[in-house]
Protein backbone atom coordinates (compact mmCIF):
# COMPACT_ATOMS: atom_id res chain seq x y z
CA UNK A 1 0.00 0.00 0.00
CA UNK A 2 3.19 2.47 0.83
CA UNK A 3 4.10 1.58 -2.30
CA UNK A 4 1.16 2.90 -4.31
CA UNK A 5 1.32 5.37 -2.38
CA UNK A 6 4.36 6.28 -3.49
CA UNK A 7 4.49 5.81 -6.79
CA UNK A 8 0.97 7.79 -6.95
CA UNK A 9 2.72 10.99 -5.59
CA UNK A 10 5.82 10.56 -7.79
CA UNK A 11 3.01 10.56 -10.78
CA UNK A 12 1.26 13.59 -9.62
CA UNK A 13 4.32 15.67 -9.09
CA UNK A 14 5.51 14.87 -12.42
CA UNK A 15 2.57 15.15 -14.37
CA UNK A 16 1.78 18.72 -12.77
CA UNK A 17 5.55 19.29 -13.51
CA UNK A 18 5.00 18.54 -17.19
CA UNK A 19 1.47 20.82 -17.27
CA UNK A 20 3.56 24.18 -15.99
CA UNK A 21 6.75 23.77 -17.81
CA UNK A 22 4.37 23.05 -21.09
CA UNK A 23 1.84 26.72 -20.66
CA UNK A 24 5.50 28.26 -19.41
CA UNK A 25 6.68 27.34 -22.93
CA UNK A 26 3.35 28.60 -24.67
CA UNK A 27 3.60 31.82 -22.54
CA UNK A 28 7.76 32.61 -23.25
CA UNK A 29 6.83 31.48 -27.22
CA UNK A 30 4.07 34.79 -26.82
CA UNK A 31 6.19 37.27 -25.36
CA UNK A 32 8.74 36.85 -27.33
CA UNK A 33 6.71 37.09 -30.51
CA UNK A 34 4.93 39.96 -29.02
CA UNK A 35 6.46 43.22 -30.23
CA UNK A 36 4.89 45.81 -27.07
CA UNK A 37 5.17 45.64 -23.76
CA UNK A 38 8.97 45.01 -23.15
CA UNK A 39 11.24 48.57 -22.62
CA UNK A 40 15.15 48.27 -21.78
CA UNK A 41 16.16 50.47 -18.81
CA UNK A 42 17.96 53.78 -19.37
CA UNK A 43 18.85 54.36 -16.36
CA UNK A 44 19.24 53.37 -12.79
CA UNK A 45 17.61 55.10 -9.60
CA UNK A 46 18.35 53.32 -6.67
CA UNK A 47 20.40 50.47 -5.45
CA UNK A 48 19.29 48.60 -2.53
CA UNK A 49 21.31 48.11 0.54
CA UNK A 50 22.47 44.14 1.08
CA UNK A 51 22.29 43.30 4.49
CA UNK A 52 24.55 39.98 4.34
CA UNK A 53 27.60 40.62 5.78
CA UNK A 54 31.51 40.47 4.08
CA UNK A 55 34.73 40.20 4.24
CA UNK A 56 36.97 42.26 3.09
CA UNK A 57 40.11 39.90 2.86
CA UNK A 58 37.94 37.27 0.40
CA UNK A 59 38.45 40.19 -2.16
CA UNK A 60 42.17 39.59 -2.10
CA UNK A 61 42.07 36.02 -2.05
CA UNK A 62 39.66 36.76 -5.79
CA UNK A 63 41.87 38.94 -6.75
CA UNK A 64 45.05 36.29 -6.29
CA UNK A 65 42.71 33.46 -7.88
CA UNK A 66 41.31 31.44 -5.54
CA UNK A 67 37.57 31.03 -5.38
CA UNK A 68 35.55 29.79 -2.25
CA UNK A 69 31.96 29.05 -2.79
CA UNK A 70 29.66 26.71 -0.81
CA UNK A 71 32.45 24.78 1.14
CA UNK A 72 34.66 24.27 -2.13
CA UNK A 73 37.77 26.37 -3.51
CA UNK A 74 39.28 26.50 -6.66
CA UNK A 75 42.74 28.21 -8.05
CA UNK A 76 41.77 29.87 -11.06
CA UNK A 77 45.59 30.00 -12.12
CA UNK A 78 45.34 33.78 -13.50
CA UNK A 79 42.55 32.07 -15.69
CA UNK A 80 38.92 33.31 -15.57
CA UNK A 81 37.14 31.60 -12.99
CA UNK A 82 33.89 31.13 -15.44
CA UNK A 83 36.79 29.16 -17.71
CA UNK A 84 37.34 26.78 -14.98
CA UNK A 85 35.41 23.28 -14.09
CA UNK A 86 33.05 23.60 -11.45
CA UNK A 87 34.04 21.38 -8.50
CA UNK A 88 30.30 21.33 -7.18
CA UNK A 89 27.10 22.44 -8.39
CA UNK A 90 26.82 24.39 -5.66
CA UNK A 91 30.58 26.04 -5.85
CA UNK A 92 28.94 26.80 -9.53
CA UNK A 93 25.86 28.57 -7.99
CA UNK A 94 27.87 30.44 -5.90
CA UNK A 95 30.23 32.20 -8.73
CA UNK A 96 26.98 32.29 -11.16
CA UNK A 97 24.72 34.69 -7.98
CA UNK A 98 27.27 37.41 -8.05
CA UNK A 99 26.39 37.38 -4.25
CA UNK A 100 30.20 37.28 -3.56
CA UNK A 101 30.56 41.03 -5.09
CA UNK A 102 29.49 42.12 -1.27
CA UNK A 103 33.34 41.04 -0.62
CA UNK A 104 34.57 43.75 -3.43
CA UNK A 105 32.85 46.50 -2.38
CA UNK A 106 33.43 45.82 1.39
CA UNK A 107 37.37 45.75 0.10
CA UNK A 108 36.55 49.58 -0.97
CA UNK A 109 39.91 49.52 -3.50
CA UNK A 110 40.80 50.63 -7.02
CA UNK A 111 41.67 46.91 -7.16
CA UNK A 112 39.08 45.26 -5.84
CA UNK A 113 36.57 47.47 -7.99
CA UNK A 114 38.52 47.38 -10.97
CA UNK A 115 38.64 43.28 -10.28
CA UNK A 116 34.94 43.13 -9.72
CA UNK A 117 34.18 45.29 -13.02
CA UNK A 118 36.53 43.40 -15.08
CA UNK A 119 34.96 39.69 -14.05
CA UNK A 120 31.94 41.29 -14.74
CA UNK A 121 32.24 42.55 -18.14
CA UNK A 122 33.65 38.91 -18.77
CA UNK A 123 30.16 37.14 -18.05
CA UNK A 124 28.84 39.89 -19.55
CA UNK A 125 30.89 39.86 -22.97
CA UNK A 126 31.18 36.47 -23.46
CA UNK A 127 27.10 35.33 -22.66
CA UNK A 128 28.72 33.52 -19.59
CA UNK A 129 24.25 33.73 -18.59
CA UNK A 130 23.99 30.71 -21.83
CA UNK A 131 25.13 28.40 -18.82
CA UNK A 132 23.57 25.78 -17.95
CA UNK A 133 23.19 26.29 -13.98
CA UNK A 134 23.37 30.20 -14.75
CA UNK A 135 19.87 30.02 -16.09
CA UNK A 136 18.40 28.60 -12.86
CA UNK A 137 15.57 30.50 -11.75
CA UNK A 138 17.07 30.85 -8.26
CA UNK A 139 20.72 31.80 -9.46
CA UNK A 140 19.45 34.00 -12.05
CA UNK A 141 17.57 35.59 -8.96
CA UNK A 142 20.23 35.99 -6.86
CA UNK A 143 22.63 37.64 -9.84
CA UNK A 144 19.80 40.08 -10.44
CA UNK A 145 19.79 41.35 -6.64
CA UNK A 146 23.68 41.24 -6.49
CA UNK A 147 23.38 43.30 -9.89
CA UNK A 148 21.36 45.99 -8.58
CA UNK A 149 22.93 46.54 -4.75
CA UNK A 150 26.25 46.16 -5.70
CA UNK A 151 25.65 48.45 -9.16
CA UNK A 152 28.08 51.30 -7.13
CA UNK A 153 30.75 49.60 -6.93
CA UNK A 154 30.41 48.49 -10.47
CA UNK A 155 29.70 51.38 -12.23
CA UNK A 156 31.80 53.94 -9.76
CA UNK A 157 34.37 55.32 -12.86
CA UNK A 158 33.06 53.11 -15.27
CA UNK A 159 32.72 54.46 -19.01
CA UNK A 160 29.24 55.09 -20.24
CA UNK A 161 29.62 52.21 -22.60
CA UNK A 162 30.12 49.64 -19.66
CA UNK A 163 27.09 51.71 -17.60
CA UNK A 164 24.83 50.80 -21.48
CA UNK A 165 26.51 47.14 -21.38
CA UNK A 166 25.34 46.75 -17.80
CA UNK A 167 21.75 48.24 -18.01
CA UNK A 168 21.30 46.24 -21.53
CA UNK A 169 22.27 43.23 -19.52
CA UNK A 170 20.03 43.74 -16.25
CA UNK A 171 16.75 44.18 -18.30
CA UNK A 172 17.58 40.96 -20.74
CA UNK A 173 17.95 39.02 -17.20
CA UNK A 174 14.89 40.74 -15.81
CA UNK A 175 12.61 39.67 -18.64
CA UNK A 176 14.19 36.00 -18.38
CA UNK A 177 13.47 35.98 -15.04
CA UNK A 178 9.99 36.33 -15.78
CA UNK A 179 9.39 34.21 -18.48
CA UNK A 180 11.17 31.26 -16.30
CA UNK A 181 8.58 32.45 -13.41
CA UNK A 182 5.55 31.33 -16.41
CA UNK A 183 7.00 27.64 -16.56
CA UNK A 184 7.48 25.39 -13.55
CA UNK A 185 9.36 26.90 -11.12
CA UNK A 186 7.80 26.23 -7.86
CA UNK A 187 8.51 26.72 -3.57
CA UNK A 188 11.61 28.51 -2.26
CA UNK A 189 12.68 29.53 -6.23
CA UNK A 190 9.49 30.72 -7.31
CA UNK A 191 9.41 33.47 -4.37
CA UNK A 192 13.01 34.50 -4.67
CA UNK A 193 12.33 35.06 -8.41
CA UNK A 194 9.32 37.48 -7.66
CA UNK A 195 11.49 39.01 -5.11
CA UNK A 196 14.07 39.73 -7.55
CA UNK A 197 11.73 41.00 -10.26
CA UNK A 198 10.53 43.23 -7.72
CA UNK A 199 13.81 45.06 -6.78
CA UNK A 200 14.11 45.53 -10.31
CA UNK A 201 10.69 47.05 -11.11
CA UNK A 202 11.93 50.17 -8.67
CA UNK A 203 15.41 50.14 -9.47
CA UNK A 204 15.09 50.74 -13.21
CA UNK A 205 13.05 53.38 -14.56
CA UNK A 206 10.35 52.83 -16.78
CA UNK A 207 9.13 49.85 -14.98
CA UNK A 208 5.56 51.40 -13.98
CA UNK A 209 3.61 48.81 -15.45
CA UNK A 210 5.95 45.63 -14.65
CA UNK A 211 5.97 47.07 -10.84
CA UNK A 212 2.17 47.07 -10.31
CA UNK A 213 1.72 43.57 -11.32
CA UNK A 214 4.75 42.07 -9.37
CA UNK A 215 3.75 43.80 -6.19
CA UNK A 216 0.32 42.11 -6.68
CA UNK A 217 2.11 38.67 -7.81
CA UNK A 218 4.46 38.94 -5.00
CA UNK A 219 2.23 39.83 -2.10
CA UNK A 220 0.00 36.73 -3.56
CA UNK A 221 2.93 34.42 -3.49
CA UNK A 222 3.60 35.37 -0.18
CA UNK A 223 0.54 34.89 1.68
CA UNK A 224 0.95 31.30 -0.25
CA UNK A 225 3.94 30.28 0.90
CA UNK A 226 4.43 32.32 4.59
CA UNK A 227 2.08 30.59 6.69
CA UNK A 228 -0.58 32.57 9.29
CA UNK A 229 2.13 31.88 12.27
CA UNK A 230 4.77 33.50 9.96
CA UNK A 231 6.19 29.93 9.23
CA UNK A 232 7.60 28.75 6.01
CA UNK A 233 5.46 26.08 3.87
CA UNK A 234 8.71 24.43 3.65
CA UNK A 235 8.83 24.38 7.19
CA UNK A 236 12.45 25.24 6.74
CA UNK A 237 14.05 27.94 9.32
CA UNK A 238 16.72 28.54 7.12
CA UNK A 239 14.52 29.98 4.20
CA UNK A 240 13.05 32.45 7.06
CA UNK A 241 16.81 33.63 7.11
CA UNK A 242 17.42 33.99 3.80
CA UNK A 243 13.78 35.78 2.45
CA UNK A 244 14.19 38.14 6.06
CA UNK A 245 17.82 39.71 4.17
CA UNK A 246 15.72 40.59 0.62
CA UNK A 247 12.24 41.36 1.79
CA UNK A 248 13.94 43.63 4.51
CA UNK A 249 15.82 45.57 1.89
CA UNK A 250 12.96 45.60 -0.38
CA UNK A 251 10.81 47.37 1.92
CA UNK A 252 13.27 50.01 2.44
CA UNK A 253 13.92 50.52 -1.19
CA UNK A 254 10.27 51.18 -1.71
CA UNK A 255 9.99 53.48 0.87
CA UNK A 256 13.15 55.54 -0.48
CA UNK A 257 11.53 55.62 -3.63
CA UNK A 258 8.23 57.28 -2.21
CA UNK A 259 6.08 54.21 -2.68
CA UNK A 260 4.20 52.66 -0.32
CA UNK A 261 5.30 49.12 0.23
CA UNK A 262 3.01 46.33 -0.91
CA UNK A 263 0.57 45.16 1.93
CA UNK A 264 1.54 41.57 1.53
CA UNK A 265 5.52 41.98 2.04
CA UNK A 266 4.90 44.40 5.31
CA UNK A 267 2.62 41.77 6.52
CA UNK A 268 4.93 38.64 6.22
CA UNK A 269 7.55 40.40 7.57
CA UNK A 270 5.49 41.33 10.91
CA UNK A 271 4.35 37.38 10.83
CA UNK A 272 8.36 35.42 9.80
CA UNK A 273 10.24 37.69 13.14
CA UNK A 274 8.59 36.25 15.86
CA UNK A 275 8.09 32.80 14.32
CA UNK A 276 12.03 33.02 13.69
CA UNK A 277 12.70 33.56 17.44
CA UNK A 278 10.61 30.71 18.10
CA UNK A 279 13.76 28.34 17.05
CA UNK A 280 16.54 30.29 19.20
CA UNK A 281 18.11 28.81 21.94
CA UNK A 282 20.09 30.46 24.46
CA UNK A 283 23.47 30.79 22.85
CA UNK A 284 21.71 32.51 19.72
CA UNK A 285 21.82 29.18 17.81
CA UNK A 286 18.85 27.94 15.68
CA UNK A 287 17.49 24.68 16.93
CA UNK A 288 17.78 22.05 13.68
CA UNK A 289 15.16 21.13 11.92
CA UNK A 290 13.93 20.40 8.21
CA UNK A 291 17.24 22.10 6.25
CA UNK A 292 18.79 24.43 9.16
CA UNK A 293 22.16 24.16 9.58
CA UNK A 294 24.78 26.55 11.49
CA UNK A 295 23.56 29.64 12.14
CA UNK A 296 24.99 32.40 10.85
CA UNK A 297 25.95 35.06 14.14
CA UNK A 298 26.10 37.90 12.01
CA UNK A 299 23.09 37.51 9.63
CA UNK A 300 21.06 37.06 13.02
CA UNK A 301 22.24 40.08 14.57
CA UNK A 302 21.42 42.33 11.48
CA UNK A 303 17.64 40.71 11.75
CA UNK A 304 17.44 40.96 15.51
CA UNK A 305 18.00 44.94 14.86
CA UNK A 306 15.61 45.14 12.33
CA UNK A 307 13.03 43.23 15.08
CA UNK A 308 10.62 45.83 15.58
CA UNK A 309 8.66 43.95 18.15
CA UNK A 310 11.60 42.53 20.18
CA UNK A 311 9.48 40.84 22.41
CA UNK A 312 8.76 37.13 23.12
CA UNK A 313 8.87 34.21 20.97
CA UNK A 314 5.95 32.33 19.11
CA UNK A 315 5.75 29.89 21.46
CA UNK A 316 3.35 27.13 19.25
CA UNK A 317 2.85 27.30 15.84
CA UNK A 318 -0.03 25.48 14.54
CA UNK A 319 -0.01 26.16 11.50
CA UNK A 320 4.21 25.14 10.60
CA UNK A 321 3.90 22.29 13.30
CA UNK A 322 6.37 23.58 15.78
CA UNK A 323 6.30 24.35 19.10
CA UNK A 324 8.29 25.83 22.00
CA UNK A 325 8.69 25.30 26.00
CA UNK A 326 10.78 27.88 28.26
CA UNK A 327 11.15 27.82 31.79
CA UNK A 328 13.37 30.13 33.51
CA UNK A 329 16.86 28.91 31.44
CA UNK A 330 15.78 26.21 29.81
CA UNK A 331 14.04 26.11 26.11
CA UNK A 332 12.44 23.01 24.53
CA UNK A 333 11.81 23.32 20.40
CA UNK A 334 9.54 20.38 19.59
CA UNK A 335 8.96 19.40 15.73
CA UNK A 336 4.95 18.43 15.41
CA UNK A 337 4.04 18.91 12.18
CA UNK A 338 3.57 16.54 8.85
CA UNK A 339 6.44 16.98 6.14
CA UNK A 340 5.79 19.54 3.48
CA UNK A 341 4.78 18.38 -0.04
CA UNK A 342 5.71 18.59 -3.36
CA UNK A 343 8.91 21.30 -4.17
CA UNK A 344 8.98 22.45 -0.50
CA UNK A 345 10.08 19.22 0.58
CA UNK A 346 13.28 19.03 -1.01
CA UNK A 347 15.40 19.63 2.10
CA UNK A 348 12.59 18.23 4.83
CA UNK A 349 13.66 15.70 7.23
CA UNK A 350 12.16 12.77 8.60
CA UNK A 351 11.99 14.10 12.39
CA UNK A 352 8.40 14.44 13.35
CA UNK A 353 8.25 14.32 16.88
CA UNK A 354 12.19 15.25 17.72
CA UNK A 355 12.99 17.91 20.42
CA UNK A 356 15.89 19.95 21.36
CA UNK A 357 16.51 21.03 24.67
CA UNK A 358 19.26 23.78 25.94
CA UNK A 359 19.86 25.31 29.51
CA UNK A 360 20.86 28.76 29.32
CA UNK A 361 23.78 29.45 26.70
CA UNK A 362 24.13 25.32 26.41
CA UNK A 363 22.78 23.13 23.75
CA UNK A 364 22.18 19.60 25.47
CA UNK A 365 19.85 17.67 23.56
CA UNK A 366 20.08 18.82 19.55
CA UNK A 367 19.46 16.85 16.44
CA UNK A 368 22.22 16.34 13.51
CA UNK A 369 21.25 19.21 11.28
CA UNK A 370 21.39 19.50 7.83
CA UNK A 371 24.41 18.92 5.59
CA UNK A 372 23.48 21.21 2.10
CA UNK A 373 27.02 20.56 0.63
CA UNK A 374 27.93 17.24 1.87
CA UNK A 375 28.43 14.05 0.13
CA UNK A 376 24.69 13.19 -1.15
CA UNK A 377 24.76 10.02 0.93
CA UNK A 378 25.36 12.64 4.04
CA UNK A 379 22.53 14.72 3.08
CA UNK A 380 20.16 12.22 3.33
CA UNK A 381 21.56 10.21 6.34
CA UNK A 382 20.94 13.61 7.83
CA UNK A 383 17.00 13.99 6.60
CA UNK A 384 16.76 10.37 8.44
CA UNK A 385 14.64 10.16 11.24
CA UNK A 386 17.78 8.36 13.20
CA UNK A 387 19.85 11.78 12.82
CA UNK A 388 17.08 13.28 15.34
CA UNK A 389 16.25 12.82 18.97
CA UNK A 390 13.19 11.18 18.77
CA UNK A 391 12.11 7.67 18.59
CA UNK A 392 13.21 5.10 15.38
CA UNK A 393 10.97 1.99 14.93
CA UNK A 394 12.54 -1.05 13.30
CA UNK A 395 15.62 1.24 12.16
CA UNK A 396 13.17 2.68 9.61
CA UNK A 397 12.16 6.47 9.08
CA UNK A 398 9.19 7.92 9.87
CA UNK A 399 9.27 9.47 5.78
CA UNK A 400 10.32 8.63 3.04
CA UNK A 401 12.15 9.82 0.27
CA UNK A 402 12.17 9.56 -3.45
CA UNK A 403 13.33 11.25 -6.53
CA UNK A 404 11.72 13.72 -7.96
CA UNK A 405 12.35 15.29 -11.34
CA UNK A 406 16.20 15.46 -10.25
CA UNK A 407 15.21 16.24 -6.75
CA UNK A 408 15.25 13.41 -3.52
CA UNK A 409 11.53 14.65 -2.00
CA UNK A 410 9.45 13.19 0.81
CA UNK A 411 7.13 10.99 -1.32
CA UNK A 412 5.33 9.30 2.39
CA UNK A 413 5.29 10.41 5.95
CA UNK A 414 3.17 11.11 8.53
CA UNK A 415 -0.38 12.71 7.84
CA UNK A 416 -2.59 12.74 11.10
CA UNK A 417 -0.04 14.60 13.19
CA UNK A 418 -1.82 15.74 16.60
CA UNK A 419 -0.64 18.40 19.12
CA UNK A 420 -1.70 19.50 22.40
CA UNK A 421 -0.49 21.77 25.18
CA UNK A 422 -1.58 23.49 28.13
CA UNK A 423 0.51 25.03 31.62
CA UNK A 424 0.14 22.36 33.97
CA UNK A 425 0.84 22.23 37.94
CA UNK A 426 4.56 20.86 37.31
CA UNK A 427 5.50 23.19 34.48
CA UNK A 428 4.61 23.53 30.91
CA UNK A 429 3.34 19.80 29.24
CA UNK A 430 3.48 19.13 25.43
CA UNK A 431 1.65 16.15 24.17
CA UNK A 432 1.90 15.07 20.49
CA UNK A 433 1.33 11.68 18.26
CA UNK A 434 1.91 11.21 14.25
CA UNK A 435 0.73 8.24 12.18
CA UNK A 436 4.03 7.79 10.00
CA UNK A 437 4.89 4.32 11.26
CA UNK A 438 0.97 2.96 10.47
CA UNK A 439 1.35 1.91 7.21
CA UNK A 440 4.61 -0.20 7.39
CA UNK A 441 4.75 -1.14 10.66
CA UNK A 442 0.65 -0.53 11.98
CA UNK A 443 2.13 1.40 14.64
CA UNK A 444 1.57 5.64 16.34
CA UNK A 445 4.32 7.10 17.63
CA UNK A 446 3.12 9.42 20.62
CA UNK A 447 5.46 11.69 22.99
CA UNK A 448 4.84 13.54 25.93
CA UNK A 449 7.34 16.41 27.51
CA UNK A 450 7.12 18.06 30.97
CA UNK A 451 9.56 20.90 31.59
CA UNK A 452 9.48 21.74 35.50
CA UNK A 453 8.54 25.39 35.94
CA UNK A 454 12.65 25.91 37.56
CA UNK A 455 13.80 24.43 34.13
CA UNK A 456 15.85 21.74 36.46
CA UNK A 457 14.09 18.97 35.13
CA UNK A 458 12.48 17.48 31.79
CA UNK A 459 10.71 14.21 31.89
CA UNK A 460 9.56 12.69 28.89
CA UNK A 461 7.05 9.91 27.75
CA UNK A 462 6.97 7.89 24.94
CA UNK A 463 4.63 5.68 23.89
CA UNK A 464 3.71 3.22 20.65
CA UNK A 465 0.39 1.79 19.94
CA UNK A 466 0.99 -1.34 17.91
CA UNK A 467 -2.54 -2.30 15.63
CA UNK A 468 -2.82 -6.01 14.70
CA UNK A 469 -1.01 -9.33 15.87
CA UNK A 470 2.53 -8.19 16.01
CA UNK A 471 4.35 -9.16 18.90
CA UNK A 472 8.07 -7.83 18.24
CA UNK A 473 8.64 -4.14 17.48
CA UNK A 474 12.55 -2.91 17.69
CA UNK A 475 12.70 0.56 19.40
CA UNK A 476 15.06 3.19 19.29
CA UNK A 477 14.99 6.11 21.62
CA UNK A 478 17.83 8.61 20.51
CA UNK A 479 19.27 11.59 21.88
CA UNK A 480 22.12 13.11 19.82
CA UNK A 481 23.95 15.61 22.11
CA UNK A 482 25.85 18.79 21.05
CA UNK A 483 29.63 18.45 20.83
CA UNK A 484 30.40 20.39 23.88
CA UNK A 485 28.72 17.43 26.42
CA UNK A 486 30.55 15.14 27.56
CA UNK A 487 28.51 11.45 28.81
CA UNK A 488 28.94 8.71 30.98
CA UNK A 489 27.49 6.13 31.81
CA UNK A 490 26.38 4.86 35.95
CA UNK A 491 24.70 2.37 37.94
CA UNK A 492 25.72 -0.41 35.14
CA UNK A 493 24.39 1.73 32.20
CA UNK A 494 21.13 1.92 34.24
CA UNK A 495 21.65 5.97 34.02
CA UNK A 496 23.79 8.71 32.28
CA UNK A 497 25.37 11.64 33.44
CA UNK A 498 26.41 15.00 31.69
CA UNK A 499 28.50 17.48 31.71
CA UNK A 500 28.40 20.44 30.11
CA UNK A 501 30.75 23.08 29.27
CA UNK A 502 29.21 25.68 31.60
CA UNK A 503 30.20 23.45 34.00
CA UNK A 504 26.32 21.97 34.69
CA UNK A 505 26.06 18.60 35.08
CA UNK A 506 22.68 16.72 34.11
CA UNK A 507 21.44 13.29 34.63
CA UNK A 508 19.39 10.92 32.33
CA UNK A 509 17.70 7.93 33.02
CA UNK A 510 14.94 5.99 31.36
CA UNK A 511 12.85 3.90 33.58
CA UNK A 512 15.71 1.33 33.95
CA UNK A 513 16.21 0.50 31.06
CA UNK A 514 19.79 0.17 29.48
CA UNK A 515 21.64 3.57 27.62
CA UNK A 516 24.06 2.88 25.29
CA UNK A 517 26.21 5.96 24.17
CA UNK A 518 26.81 5.93 20.40
CA UNK A 519 28.71 7.97 18.05
CA UNK A 520 26.64 10.65 16.31
CA UNK A 521 27.56 13.93 14.35
CA UNK A 522 27.05 17.47 14.38
CA UNK A 523 26.66 19.45 11.15
CA UNK A 524 25.91 22.84 12.46
CA UNK A 525 29.26 23.82 14.25
CA UNK A 526 30.40 26.63 13.00
CA UNK A 527 33.91 25.11 11.99
CA UNK A 528 32.14 22.35 9.95
CA UNK A 529 30.93 18.69 10.80
CA UNK A 530 32.18 17.79 14.31
CA UNK A 531 32.34 14.29 15.96
CA UNK A 532 29.43 13.65 18.92
CA UNK A 533 27.77 10.93 20.97
CA UNK A 534 24.49 10.17 21.69
CA UNK A 535 22.35 8.32 24.34
CA UNK A 536 20.49 5.45 22.66
CA UNK A 537 18.17 3.27 24.69
CA UNK A 538 16.77 0.19 23.21
CA UNK A 539 13.40 -1.97 23.67
CA UNK A 540 11.18 -4.34 22.05
CA UNK A 541 7.60 -1.63 21.90
CA UNK A 542 5.42 -4.74 21.37
CA UNK A 543 7.03 -5.86 25.11
CA UNK A 544 7.43 -2.21 26.29
CA UNK A 545 5.12 -0.07 24.85
CA UNK A 546 5.56 2.96 27.11
CA UNK A 547 9.10 4.29 28.40
CA UNK A 548 9.26 7.26 30.25
CA UNK A 549 12.77 9.06 30.70
CA UNK A 550 13.58 12.22 32.29
CA UNK A 551 16.54 14.63 32.69
CA UNK A 552 17.49 16.54 35.72
CA UNK A 553 20.04 18.94 36.73
CA UNK A 554 21.96 17.75 39.39
CA UNK A 555 24.37 20.59 39.07
CA UNK A 556 24.68 24.31 38.46
CA UNK A 557 26.91 25.84 36.47
CA UNK A 558 30.14 26.79 38.72
CA UNK A 559 34.05 28.69 38.30
CA UNK A 560 35.00 25.07 37.99
CA UNK A 561 33.76 24.08 34.60
CA UNK A 562 35.54 22.19 32.19
CA UNK A 563 35.88 19.44 34.83
CA UNK A 564 35.88 15.69 34.18
CA UNK A 565 32.92 13.34 34.71
CA UNK A 566 35.09 11.29 36.64
CA UNK A 567 35.17 14.55 39.09
CA UNK A 568 31.62 14.45 39.28
CA UNK A 569 31.38 10.99 39.98
CA UNK A 570 33.54 10.93 43.04
CA UNK A 571 31.70 14.05 44.40
CA UNK A 572 28.26 12.51 44.43
CA UNK A 573 30.34 9.20 45.78
CA UNK A 574 31.52 11.10 48.69
CA UNK A 575 27.91 12.90 49.23
CA UNK A 576 26.35 9.47 49.61
CA UNK A 577 25.96 7.75 52.68
CA UNK A 578 27.97 4.65 53.32
CA UNK A 579 26.13 1.50 52.93
CA UNK A 580 25.25 -0.35 56.61
CA UNK A 581 27.92 -2.50 57.72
Amino acid sequence: MSGWVERRGLAQAAIGRAARRTRGHFVGATRRLWPFGRSNATRLLFAPHDLRTADPTTASDFYAGYYAFAGRTLRSHGESPFDATPPSDAWAEGLYGFGWLRHMRAADTAIARANARSLVEDFIARRRDRHDIARRPAVMARRLISFLSHSPLLLEGADHAFYERYLRHVSRLTDRLSLALAGAVDGADRLNGLIAIAFAAICLDGQDGRRRRIEILLSEELTEQILPDGGHLSRNPRLLIEFLLDLLPLRETFAARGLEPPRGVMTAIERMMPHLRLFRHGDGALALFNGMGTTPPDLMATLAAYDDARGRPTEHAAYSGYSRLSAERSIVVADAGPPPRGAYSVEAHAGCLAFEFSSGPQRIIVNCGASRFGLPELKLAARSTAAHSTLVLDDRSSANFGMVLGEMRVVAGPRDVRVARQDGADGPEWVASHDGYRRSLGAVHTRRLTLARDGAALAGEDEVAVSGARTELPAALRFHLHPNVRASLVRDGSGALLALASGEVWSFEAGGLTIAIEESIFLAGSDGRRRTEQLVVAFDAGATPRVIWRLHRISAANPRAGRTIADVIAERAAAEPAPDA
